[in-house]
Protein backbone atom coordinates (compact mmCIF):
# COMPACT_ATOMS: atom_id res chain seq x y z
CA UNK A 1 0.00 0.00 0.00
CA UNK A 2 1.34 3.41 -0.96
CA UNK A 3 1.34 5.86 1.94
CA UNK A 4 1.88 9.51 1.01
CA UNK A 5 3.53 11.61 3.70
CA UNK A 6 2.67 15.28 3.07
CA UNK A 7 5.52 17.76 2.99
CA UNK A 8 5.53 20.81 5.23
CA UNK A 9 4.60 23.13 2.41
CA UNK A 10 1.64 21.17 1.04
CA UNK A 11 -1.96 22.33 1.31
CA UNK A 12 -5.12 20.34 0.59
CA UNK A 13 -6.72 21.35 -2.67
CA UNK A 14 -9.86 22.28 -0.75
CA UNK A 15 -7.97 25.13 0.94
CA UNK A 16 -6.84 26.72 -2.32
CA UNK A 17 -8.95 29.67 -3.37
CA UNK A 18 -10.52 29.19 -6.84
CA UNK A 19 -9.96 31.66 -9.67
CA UNK A 20 -13.60 32.68 -9.70
CA UNK A 21 -13.26 34.36 -6.32
CA UNK A 22 -10.85 36.85 -7.84
CA UNK A 23 -12.49 37.73 -11.14
CA UNK A 24 -13.45 41.18 -9.86
CA UNK A 25 -9.86 42.14 -9.08
CA UNK A 26 -9.92 45.32 -11.10
CA UNK A 27 -12.98 46.54 -9.25
CA UNK A 28 -11.24 45.85 -5.96
CA UNK A 29 -8.10 47.69 -7.02
CA UNK A 30 -10.13 50.65 -8.24
CA UNK A 31 -11.54 50.97 -4.75
CA UNK A 32 -8.09 50.71 -3.22
CA UNK A 33 -6.82 53.47 -5.49
CA UNK A 34 -9.10 55.91 -3.69
CA UNK A 35 -6.97 55.55 -0.56
CA UNK A 36 -4.74 58.29 0.85
CA UNK A 37 -1.58 59.41 -0.88
CA UNK A 38 1.74 59.13 0.91
CA UNK A 39 2.51 61.98 3.27
CA UNK A 40 5.59 64.05 2.57
CA UNK A 41 7.16 62.71 5.75
CA UNK A 42 7.37 59.26 4.21
CA UNK A 43 10.16 60.37 1.92
CA UNK A 44 8.23 59.60 -1.27
CA UNK A 45 7.47 62.25 -3.84
CA UNK A 46 3.75 62.98 -4.30
CA UNK A 47 1.68 61.32 -6.98
CA UNK A 48 0.44 63.99 -9.36
CA UNK A 49 -3.07 62.61 -9.75
CA UNK A 50 -5.23 60.43 -11.94
CA UNK A 51 -3.63 58.94 -15.04
CA UNK A 52 -5.20 57.91 -18.31
CA UNK A 53 -6.54 54.38 -18.30
CA UNK A 54 -4.24 51.73 -19.75
CA UNK A 55 -5.24 50.08 -23.03
CA UNK A 56 -6.42 46.46 -22.88
CA UNK A 57 -3.66 44.10 -21.76
CA UNK A 58 -2.62 41.89 -24.70
CA UNK A 59 -1.38 39.23 -22.27
CA UNK A 60 -4.80 38.78 -20.63
CA UNK A 61 -5.50 35.81 -22.91
CA UNK A 62 -2.89 33.77 -21.02
CA UNK A 63 -4.76 33.98 -17.70
CA UNK A 64 -5.78 32.16 -15.66
CA UNK A 65 -3.10 29.53 -16.20
CA UNK A 66 -3.42 25.98 -14.95
CA UNK A 67 -2.38 25.52 -11.32
CA UNK A 68 0.59 23.23 -10.71
CA UNK A 69 -0.53 21.19 -7.71
CA UNK A 70 3.03 20.24 -6.80
CA UNK A 71 3.40 23.67 -5.17
CA UNK A 72 1.17 24.10 -2.13
CA UNK A 73 1.53 25.39 1.40
CA UNK A 74 -0.06 24.68 4.77
CA UNK A 75 -2.04 27.92 5.21
CA UNK A 76 -4.94 29.51 3.40
CA UNK A 77 -4.25 31.82 0.49
CA UNK A 78 -4.10 35.49 1.49
CA UNK A 79 -7.07 37.55 0.32
CA UNK A 80 -6.37 39.51 -2.81
CA UNK A 81 -7.40 42.80 -1.23
CA UNK A 82 -4.82 42.32 1.55
CA UNK A 83 -2.02 41.25 -0.79
CA UNK A 84 -2.71 44.03 -3.28
CA UNK A 85 -2.85 46.87 -0.76
CA UNK A 86 0.30 46.15 1.25
CA UNK A 87 3.45 46.07 -0.85
CA UNK A 88 7.12 46.96 -0.91
CA UNK A 89 8.07 48.77 -4.13
CA UNK A 90 10.89 51.15 -3.32
CA UNK A 91 10.71 52.98 -6.62
CA UNK A 92 7.36 54.34 -5.41
CA UNK A 93 7.57 54.32 -1.62
CA UNK A 94 10.61 53.62 0.62
CA UNK A 95 8.51 51.61 3.08
CA UNK A 96 5.82 48.94 2.98
CA UNK A 97 2.31 50.26 2.50
CA UNK A 98 -0.55 50.86 0.08
CA UNK A 99 1.25 52.09 -3.02
CA UNK A 100 -1.55 51.19 -5.44
CA UNK A 101 -2.10 54.80 -6.53
CA UNK A 102 1.58 55.70 -6.86
CA UNK A 103 2.37 52.56 -8.85
CA UNK A 104 -0.10 53.50 -11.60
CA UNK A 105 2.69 55.73 -12.97
CA UNK A 106 4.46 52.54 -14.09
CA UNK A 107 4.17 52.11 -17.88
CA UNK A 108 4.35 48.45 -18.80
CA UNK A 109 3.78 48.71 -22.56
CA UNK A 110 6.02 48.61 -24.47
CA UNK A 111 8.39 46.61 -22.21
CA UNK A 112 11.64 45.07 -23.35
CA UNK A 113 13.80 42.51 -21.58
CA UNK A 114 17.53 42.42 -22.30
CA UNK A 115 19.59 39.23 -22.09
CA UNK A 116 23.21 40.27 -21.65
CA UNK A 117 26.62 39.20 -20.44
CA UNK A 118 28.07 35.71 -20.72
CA UNK A 119 25.62 34.20 -23.19
CA UNK A 120 26.04 32.76 -26.66
CA UNK A 121 24.49 35.88 -28.18
CA UNK A 122 22.96 38.84 -26.28
CA UNK A 123 19.47 39.80 -27.38
CA UNK A 124 16.46 41.92 -26.50
CA UNK A 125 12.95 40.52 -26.37
CA UNK A 126 9.60 42.23 -25.93
CA UNK A 127 7.68 41.07 -22.87
CA UNK A 128 4.69 39.92 -24.91
CA UNK A 129 7.00 37.97 -27.22
CA UNK A 130 8.61 36.36 -24.18
CA UNK A 131 5.24 35.02 -23.06
CA UNK A 132 4.93 33.09 -26.31
CA UNK A 133 8.25 31.31 -25.66
CA UNK A 134 7.53 30.01 -22.17
CA UNK A 135 4.90 27.81 -20.55
CA UNK A 136 2.84 29.68 -17.96
CA UNK A 137 1.52 27.93 -14.87
CA UNK A 138 0.18 28.91 -11.46
CA UNK A 139 2.02 28.11 -8.24
CA UNK A 140 0.94 28.80 -4.66
CA UNK A 141 3.99 30.11 -2.78
CA UNK A 142 4.82 31.50 0.60
CA UNK A 143 6.17 35.06 0.65
CA UNK A 144 8.06 36.22 3.76
CA UNK A 145 9.18 39.84 4.09
CA UNK A 146 12.27 40.63 6.14
CA UNK A 147 9.99 43.09 7.99
CA UNK A 148 8.16 40.01 9.41
CA UNK A 149 4.89 40.20 7.46
CA UNK A 150 3.98 37.34 5.16
CA UNK A 151 1.43 36.19 2.63
CA UNK A 152 0.43 33.10 0.66
CA UNK A 153 -0.29 33.94 -2.98
CA UNK A 154 -0.99 32.17 -6.29
CA UNK A 155 1.64 33.49 -8.68
CA UNK A 156 1.31 32.89 -12.42
CA UNK A 157 4.53 32.67 -14.40
CA UNK A 158 7.21 30.26 -15.49
CA UNK A 159 10.30 28.62 -14.00
CA UNK A 160 13.32 30.91 -14.22
CA UNK A 161 15.18 27.97 -15.74
CA UNK A 162 13.09 28.37 -18.88
CA UNK A 163 14.52 31.86 -19.34
CA UNK A 164 18.04 30.61 -18.55
CA UNK A 165 17.65 27.96 -21.24
CA UNK A 166 16.38 30.59 -23.67
CA UNK A 167 19.40 32.80 -22.90
CA UNK A 168 21.95 30.01 -23.51
CA UNK A 169 24.54 31.14 -20.94
CA UNK A 170 28.17 30.14 -21.26
CA UNK A 171 29.51 27.50 -18.90
CA UNK A 172 31.68 30.18 -17.27
CA UNK A 173 28.64 32.14 -16.04
CA UNK A 174 28.29 31.70 -12.27
CA UNK A 175 25.64 34.27 -11.38
CA UNK A 176 22.47 35.80 -12.78
CA UNK A 177 22.13 39.52 -12.14
CA UNK A 178 18.65 41.04 -12.49
CA UNK A 179 18.03 44.76 -12.91
CA UNK A 180 14.82 46.77 -12.67
CA UNK A 181 13.94 49.85 -14.72
CA UNK A 182 15.50 53.24 -14.06
CA UNK A 183 13.17 56.09 -15.05
CA UNK A 184 12.88 59.14 -12.80
CA UNK A 185 9.80 60.38 -14.61
CA UNK A 186 7.99 57.07 -14.22
CA UNK A 187 9.19 56.44 -10.64
CA UNK A 188 9.66 59.71 -8.73
CA UNK A 189 11.47 58.12 -5.76
CA UNK A 190 14.33 57.34 -8.16
CA UNK A 191 15.10 61.06 -8.08
CA UNK A 192 16.40 60.55 -4.56
CA UNK A 193 20.11 60.32 -5.28
CA UNK A 194 21.08 58.56 -2.03
CA UNK A 195 19.47 55.30 -3.18
CA UNK A 196 21.65 53.11 -5.46
CA UNK A 197 19.28 52.94 -8.44
CA UNK A 198 18.49 50.87 -10.38
CA UNK A 199 17.32 48.12 -8.04
CA UNK A 200 19.60 45.13 -8.60
CA UNK A 201 19.46 41.56 -7.36
CA UNK A 202 21.30 38.34 -8.06
CA UNK A 203 21.28 34.57 -7.73
CA UNK A 204 23.86 31.88 -8.25
CA UNK A 205 23.29 29.80 -11.34
CA UNK A 206 22.39 26.87 -9.08
CA UNK A 207 19.69 29.00 -7.42
CA UNK A 208 18.47 30.44 -10.72
CA UNK A 209 18.00 27.00 -12.23
CA UNK A 210 16.42 25.48 -9.12
CA UNK A 211 12.86 24.30 -9.68
CA UNK A 212 11.41 26.75 -7.13
CA UNK A 213 12.95 29.86 -8.74
CA UNK A 214 10.08 31.47 -10.64
CA UNK A 215 9.45 34.48 -12.85
CA UNK A 216 5.99 35.76 -11.97
CA UNK A 217 3.95 37.57 -14.61
CA UNK A 218 0.59 37.43 -12.86
CA UNK A 219 -1.18 36.83 -9.58
CA UNK A 220 -4.68 35.67 -8.57
CA UNK A 221 -5.33 34.45 -12.10
CA UNK A 222 -4.72 37.86 -13.72
CA UNK A 223 -1.78 39.73 -15.28
CA UNK A 224 0.55 41.27 -12.70
CA UNK A 225 -0.80 44.48 -11.12
CA UNK A 226 1.60 47.39 -11.15
CA UNK A 227 2.04 47.54 -7.39
CA UNK A 228 3.28 43.93 -7.43
CA UNK A 229 6.01 44.71 -9.97
CA UNK A 230 4.45 44.39 -13.41
CA UNK A 231 5.05 43.05 -15.93
CA UNK A 232 7.50 40.48 -14.53
CA UNK A 233 9.21 39.92 -11.20
CA UNK A 234 11.21 37.27 -9.41
CA UNK A 235 9.70 34.86 -6.87
CA UNK A 236 12.18 32.87 -4.75
CA UNK A 237 10.02 31.72 -1.83
CA UNK A 238 12.80 30.43 0.42
CA UNK A 239 14.36 33.91 0.58
CA UNK A 240 13.26 37.17 2.18
CA UNK A 241 11.06 39.27 -0.06
CA UNK A 242 13.62 41.96 -0.85
CA UNK A 243 15.33 39.44 -3.15
CA UNK A 244 12.19 39.40 -5.34
CA UNK A 245 13.22 42.14 -7.75
CA UNK A 246 10.27 43.73 -9.55
CA UNK A 247 9.68 45.12 -13.05
CA UNK A 248 12.81 43.48 -14.46
CA UNK A 249 14.37 44.88 -17.65
CA UNK A 250 17.69 42.99 -17.75
CA UNK A 251 19.01 39.52 -17.04
CA UNK A 252 22.81 39.62 -17.02
CA UNK A 253 24.88 36.44 -16.83
CA UNK A 254 28.23 37.00 -15.16
CA UNK A 255 31.14 35.32 -13.40
CA UNK A 256 31.20 38.07 -10.75
CA UNK A 257 28.86 38.03 -7.76
CA UNK A 258 26.51 41.01 -8.11
CA UNK A 259 26.54 43.69 -5.42
CA UNK A 260 22.83 44.09 -4.85
CA UNK A 261 20.67 47.10 -3.99
CA UNK A 262 20.30 46.22 -0.31
CA UNK A 263 23.91 45.12 0.14
CA UNK A 264 24.88 48.62 -1.01
CA UNK A 265 22.26 50.36 1.12
CA UNK A 266 22.58 48.37 4.38
CA UNK A 267 25.47 45.89 4.23
CA UNK A 268 25.32 45.14 7.97
CA UNK A 269 21.63 44.18 7.76
CA UNK A 270 20.98 42.82 4.26
CA UNK A 271 23.22 40.35 2.48
CA UNK A 272 23.42 38.59 -0.85
CA UNK A 273 21.86 35.30 0.28
CA UNK A 274 18.84 36.44 2.35
CA UNK A 275 17.59 32.94 3.13
CA UNK A 276 14.83 32.79 5.73
CA UNK A 277 15.87 31.45 9.14
CA UNK A 278 13.81 32.07 12.30
CA UNK A 279 16.87 31.40 14.47
CA UNK A 280 18.89 34.28 12.97
CA UNK A 281 17.81 37.74 14.08
CA UNK A 282 17.74 40.77 11.91
CA UNK A 283 20.00 43.26 13.73
CA UNK A 284 16.92 45.23 14.82
CA UNK A 285 14.22 42.59 15.35
CA UNK A 286 13.50 38.90 15.77
CA UNK A 287 12.65 36.68 12.82
CA UNK A 288 11.11 33.92 14.96
CA UNK A 289 7.55 34.60 13.83
CA UNK A 290 5.56 36.54 11.27
CA UNK A 291 2.22 38.29 10.76
CA UNK A 292 0.18 36.98 7.83
CA UNK A 293 -1.47 39.83 5.96
CA UNK A 294 -5.12 40.18 6.90
CA UNK A 295 -4.53 38.72 10.36
CA UNK A 296 -3.65 40.12 13.77
CA UNK A 297 -2.09 36.83 14.81
CA UNK A 298 1.55 35.85 14.57
CA UNK A 299 2.66 32.42 13.41
CA UNK A 300 6.05 30.69 13.64
CA UNK A 301 8.47 31.27 10.80
CA UNK A 302 9.97 28.14 9.22
CA UNK A 303 13.54 27.49 8.13
CA UNK A 304 13.95 28.49 4.49
CA UNK A 305 10.35 29.66 4.77
CA UNK A 306 9.14 26.06 4.72
CA UNK A 307 11.22 24.96 1.71
CA UNK A 308 14.24 23.50 3.52
CA UNK A 309 13.64 20.04 2.08
CA UNK A 310 13.98 21.45 -1.42
CA UNK A 311 16.77 24.04 -1.10
CA UNK A 312 19.03 23.34 1.90
CA UNK A 313 21.38 21.28 -0.27
CA UNK A 314 22.17 24.39 -2.32
CA UNK A 315 24.15 25.71 0.63
CA UNK A 316 25.83 22.55 1.89
CA UNK A 317 29.52 23.08 2.60
CA UNK A 318 29.36 26.87 2.42
CA UNK A 319 32.16 28.57 4.41
CA UNK A 320 31.21 30.05 7.78
CA UNK A 321 32.05 33.52 6.45
CA UNK A 322 29.00 33.41 4.16
CA UNK A 323 26.07 34.99 5.98
CA UNK A 324 23.37 32.83 4.49
CA UNK A 325 20.48 34.19 6.56
CA UNK A 326 20.74 37.96 6.19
Amino acid sequence: MLIKIPRGWELPESAATPHSVFLNRRALIKGLAAGPFVAAASGALPFAGALAADPPDPSAKFYPAKRNDAYKVDRDITSEVSASSWNNFYEYLPAAGNITSQAQQLKVRPWEVKITGMVEKPFTLGFDDLLTKVQLEERVYRHRCVETWSMIVPWTGFPLKQLVDLAKPLGSAKYLKMVTFNDKDMAPVQRQFWWPWPYTEGLTMAEATHDLAFIATGIYGQPMPKQHGAPLRLAVPWKYGFKAVKSIVEFNFTDQRPVTFWETTGPREYGFWANVNPAVRHPRWSQEDERPLGSNKRVPTLLYNGYAEQVASLYAGMPASEKLFM
